[in-house]
């Protein structure tokens, strides 16, 4: 179930020490025609193995469930807890934001702690969230999310060594702990390691902080976005977001939504992208926007209030976010171009086809979607898509997409503006057109400068760096 040094730093997250007089917690679990065992295995990890003197109530949220046992079965079963236990009711599908707003205004700890409706709390797992929070009440803190399996229902450890962030399309991804997050800590992994993003499933607040920073988007639907959202506006706002080592949640991750989203769930991620895009992410949204094109067709509503509340809150810039919070973040800060990169012969282009890391870049049709046919040449010289660089290690190929190093080297490249050729400078070699062996595939060759050599780059600029 553990690894060894994850064994290791969990006996001494059972050395820690932790105050007397931690802030009570109220949990807020929203559900929508949950399983019965995967709803009530969560509220007795809960109840099980919280100190009871921590736990102010267990608020459950129905957002409009149709399954009768959820119900007045589940009313009468809750009475007999020994914990505070109460469900309330959405009139109507509301999704996880309204749902979770409702739960938080009903609750009365001095702290939140929301939790989804399919998880498992492990014992110790809420004294080292408290004792964060107590500390400095902004700092909003996540626990390490433990994986259970959807198929068997195994609790296996997830990892202290990852933390929240985000690629190109604005989904929340997990990505290793940098070396600099390591020596802030030096090397003590029981220390909470700050994360640019959260999930968004799991965490704590303290009450009146979260009233302070605007607890979530009401303007956003359902569900989708407003993880990050909140992330971006605890950093700005001056804020911190940390996941505490300490502290283990298990969580089922289903393969499938087992649900519907109202509208479709494109149309209701692309509004809510759309409205912390143009709340939180200043000129850095147009980068977002040349990926998915299609998000600016989106009527996203009135953000008023959140732009209201971004200026009272006299937050900081999106740039300081990825200059302090998040600089190894996929986003680069400087570019010469950004979006399609198209070959003059071919009038084809280049296209991640959706590959992987070591696999070979791809060239197909010219869609004018985004997508993976985005790539930005950087103020780095590197051809990048997402967290990948066009990479070529022996004369002739092949191209490869391997993770950006930021070392040059085998993914450096130099644009001729003139010739309009792409040139990699440790074989002194240009990028071609595919060869006939495989159509989809582009090839680096000796610079004859012919038109199959020739790159257009979309809105290049330079030599100056915007």
């Amino acid at each position: 179930m553990y690894s060894d040094s994850v064994l290791c730093s969990l006996c001494r997250c059972k050395n820690k020490l932790y105050p007397d007089n931690l802030p009570r917690t109220s949990v807020v679990i929203v559900f929508h025609n949950e399983a019965w065992s995967t709803l009530l295995r969560t509220v007795h990890s809960v109840i099980d193995r919280s100190p009871h003197t921590l736990l102010e109530e267990i608020v459950l949220v129905d957002d409009a469930s149709e399954r009768d046992f959820l119900k007045r079965p589940l009313e009468q079963y809750v009475r007999r807890l020994e914990v505070p236990v109460r469900v309330v009711r959405m009139e109507q599908r509301s999704g996880l934001i309204r749902a979770r707003l409702k739960g938080a205004s009903l609750s009365t700890g001095q702290v939140i702690t929301f939790l989804d409706a399919h998880c498992e709390c492990t014992t110790g797992w809420l004294e080292p969230l408290l004792a964060r929070i107590k500390q400095d009440k902004s700092t909003v803190v996540c626990p390490i999310i433990d994986v259970i399996s959807d198929d068997t229902f195994e609790y296996m450890a997830g990892s202290d060594m990852t933390y929240g962030g985000f690629n190109w399309k604005l989904n929340f991804r997990w990505y290793p702990v940098p070396q600099r997050e390591m020596d802030r800590r030096k090397g003590d992994r029981t220390l909470p390691v700050r994360t640019p993003t959260m999930a968004g499933g799991l965490f704590s607040i303290d009450r009146d902080y979260f009233q302070e920073i605007g607890t979530y988007d009401a303007g956003m639907d359902i569900w989708g976005g407003e993880n990050l959202e909140i992330s971006f506006r605890i950093w700005q706002c001056g804020g911190t977001l940390e996941i505490v080592t300490c502290s283990h949640v298990g969580h089922v991750f289903r393969k499938a939504t087992p649900y519907t989203f109202p509208g479709g769930t494109g149309q209701i991620i692309n509004k809510n992208n759309r409205r912390l895009a143009e709340v939180w992410m200043d000129e850095f949204k147009n980068f977002f926007y040349i990926i998915s094109p299609g998000v600016t067709k989106v009527d996203y509503g009135d953000i008023t209030s959140r732009t209201g509340l971004r200026q009272k809150l006299q937050c900081k810039p999106f740039s300081w976010y990825l200059e302090n919070v998040y600089p190894d973040s996929q986003i680069p800060r400087h570019y010469y171009s950004l979006g399609e990169i198209r070959n003059v012969e071919t009038n084809q282009c280049l296209d991640n086809m959706a590959r992987k890391e070591n696999e070979k870049v791809g060239i197909f049709n010219c869609h004018g979607m985004g997508g993976n046919q985005v790539f930005s040449y950087t103020a780095n010289k590197e051809i990048r898509t997402d967290d990948l660089c066009l990479d070529v290690s022996k004369l002739n190929g092949p191209v490869m997409m391997l993770k950006c190093h930021h070392l040059k080297g085998n993914q450096l490249w130099d644009y001729d503006p003139v010739k309009l050729s792409l040139i990699h400078v440790n074989s002194n070699q240009c990028l071609d057109k595919a060869n006939e062996e495989d159509s989809q595939v582009p090839c680096v060759k000796d610079c004859t400068h012919t038109r199959s050599q020739q790159w257009l780059l979309r809105n290049v600029t330079l030599p100056e760096v915007f």
